[in-house]
């Protein structure tokens, strides 16, 4: 049952849980960060990191943690993670943490993490709180990666920065669409996937 019931934790977010397309949560990076895939991935997997750690720390502080001052704990801890993902991005992938800009820093603000350390590390275990912080961040990257990849495919005819559609296409009268580079159209690729998720699934679908 225990087994189970970490499964559930894990996959829920993924699918019939994903916080960008049934919460309705962290819309704002993805309009901003996905007009290629590489950041899109690099923002999806430091959400990652970062949730799956302040959860754990979190859960791991939570009978100690003062009530009355549990989002300034909660602030400190993901702010102290988000410090250390900014610095390593730097060090190691400097482009890619100059593309992402300020949005490495907004991370702090994301209402995933802040959501999961309220709803979940304050009510659960290490383990479980570690899942849940994995499993929502990897359903977010999900999405973050879908979109980029339509945004980037569609809107330069490149994925990764490589040349996928040939000149030839172009050759025939084919254009990019630049339509595609342009925020709105993140939004307009999550509500199709929105659209998509809750069309196939029952259980999202309004009584």
């Amino acid at each position: 049952m225990a087994e189970l019931k970490d499964k559930d934790v894990f996959v829920g977010p993924l699918s019939l849980n994903n916080p960008v397309t049934v919460q309705v949560l962290g819309i704002c990076s993805a309009l901003a960060v996905t007009a290629q895939l590489i950041p899109a991935i690099v923002m999806g997997l430091s959400v990652t990191i970062i949730t799956a750690l302040s959860n754990v720390v979190i859960s791991l502080l939570r009978n100690t943690i003062p009530n009355r001052i549990r989002i300034i704990v909660q602030l400190v801890v993901v702010a102290s993670l988000v410090t250390i993902v900014s610095e390593v991005l730097k060090a190691f992938a400097y482009d890619v943490a100059m593309t992402l800009s300020v949005y490495i820093g907004l991370i702090i603000t994301n209402c995933i993490l802040m959501g999961r350390l309220e709803a979940f590390a304050m009510q659960n275990s290490p383990w479980q709180s570690f899942l849940d912080g994995v499993g929502n961040g990897l359903g977010y990257a999900k999405i973050l990666v879908i979109v980029a990849f339509f945004r980037e495919l569609l809107g330069s005819g490149k994925l990764f920065g490589i040349q996928i559609i040939p000149e030839s296409v172009y050759n025939f009268g084919y254009s990019n669409n630049g339509l595609m580079l342009m925020p709105p159209m993140a939004l307009i690729i999550v509500a199709c996937i929105i659209w998509y998720q809750r069309a196939h699934n029952k259980d999202l679908q309004e009584k």
